[in-house]
């Protein structure tokens, strides 16, 4: 007996299990479980027909006693024993049949006692220990009994006899309780791969639904950053030339002309959106060029500081947005003719974006600080730099944006 054998009843399991690699391994090599049963039960019926003794009408007798255990195994038993017990009363109902049909033949002739080599193995598929363990003691002891009481054997052969079951006892209740283990270490492990799958295929929805969301984040910077503030823009327009028709005319059209400009600009900030590529002011253009154009359109003078060089486009995508929101949120909030400076400047090691107005400013926290501000520190969190808001009412707002620059674009 192994030692490591567990004392205690070895638990079993009972429940269905849901396979998570198709096929249970276990349903594919049930066949070797058939033809083990076969070879066994045909060689029992050899060597009880090929017997001696007793004479040949018992042995003949015997071996018809044998045949229904086929029909049952077939019929009732594969159902059991691949299912290994779920359904505890028809594990038990087949086992108590097929210990039954072999108890006669067993206590006729000593030779059928070579099916227990079939039937053992199937008590602990099909049983938990306990109940395996009293089939297993049945189908090893009681037909030694009755073959001894019913033939009156002698001393010697009851002795040896005795001592075969015994150890043959001994041996089942060893190789049961390996086999339990194993099968029960084989179900664990089907559970934990089972719970992989299912885990591996949550991250990957987790993944899949953090994506989403990070996409629509994007998204959504992007069209307030462009789309929203194009449109915004349009509107404000759109009121100047309602209330310049009548008194300034010159101004009106003026205005017209921005109105058709700033719906060009939206026209192509939306393909370009659609597209995934750059931003229109940066398609093809240097940074500074692309700040240039951008504060012509709202009246601002830009300052650039330091050796301009190429940068990577995620940095320069950062900075236009941060200046756009900066610009818009001054068209928003200021007079027409508020002073606005936008000074861009280049270090080794960083970037940094100055954009200072001196328009009415708002409290930190009021309503001015909203979605664009916020969307604005989030485009610079990504790239790991800071956007500090400098706002008091009545002394304008300074927004400031500091980019590290990689080691990589600095050549």
């Amino acid at each position: 007996m192994p030692a490591d054998l567990p004392l205690e009843e070895p638990t079993r399991r009972v429940n269905a299990r849901t396979e998570p690699r198709g096929e249970h391994v276990w349903t594919r090599t049930f066949r070797l479980w058939d033809t083990y049963f076969a070879i066994v039960w045909l060689a029992t019926l050899v060597f009880v027909l090929g017997t001696a003794e007793p004479a040949w009408p018992v042995r003949l007798g015997t071996g018809c006693l044998l045949v229904p255990l086929v029909p049952w195994y077939v019929t009732y038993g594969r159902t059991v024993l691949m299912t290994e017990g779920v359904n505890e009363r028809r594990a038990v109902t087949y086992i108590a049949g097929a210990v039954a049909m072999y108890l006669m033949p067993g206590v006729l002739v000593g030779e059928t006692r070579l099916m227990a080599f079939a039937l053992v193995p199937q008590c602990f598929i099909g049983l938990r220990y306990r109940r395996a363990m009293i089939a297993v003691t049945v189908v090893n002891l009681a037909p030694v009994v009755g073959w001894a009481l019913l033939w009156h054997i002698d001393g010697q052969d009851l002795f040896f006899n005795s001592v075969f079951a015994v150890v043959t006892l001994v041996f089942s209740a060893a190789l049961g309780g390996w086999t339990i283990r194993i099968m029960d270490q084989s179900q664990e492990r089907a559970e934990l791969i089972a719970e992989l799958d299912a885990s591996r295929e949550e991250v990957a929805q987790l993944f899949a639904d953090r994506g989403a969301l990070a996409e629509r984040e994007r998204m959504s910077r992007e069209i307030h950053d462009t789309l929203a503030q194009g449109f915004t823009s349009v509107l404000m327009l759109v009121q100047a030339v309602e209330a310049e028709l009548t008194t300034d005319v010159p101004q009106a059209r003026r205005h017209l002309a921005l109105m058709a400009d700033t719906a060009r600009q939206n026209l192509a900030e939306a393909r370009a959106l659609v597209a995934g590529g750059a931003p229109v002011d940066l398609d093809g253009a240097t940074l500074p060029d692309a700040l240039l154009r951008l504060a012509a359109r709202h009246g601002a003078e830009v300052e650039v500081s330091g050796a301009a060089r190429p940068l990577a486009p995620g940095l320069e995508v950062v900075v236009l947005r941060g200046c756009q929101e900066a610009l818009s949120n001054v068209r928003k909030h200021a007079a027409p003719d508020t002073t606005v400076h936008v000074r861009l400047a280049y270090t080794a090691a960083d970037l940094t974006l100055v954009v200072r107005d001196a328009g009415p400013g708002f409290a930190p926290g009021a309503p001015g600080d909203g979605f664009g501000l916020r969307g604005l520190r989030a485009r610079v969190a990504e790239v790991g730099g800071t956007a500090v808001v400098d706002s008091t009412p009545g002394a304008g707002t300074t927004v400031t944006v500091r980019l590290p620059v990689p080691e990589r674009t600095l050549s």
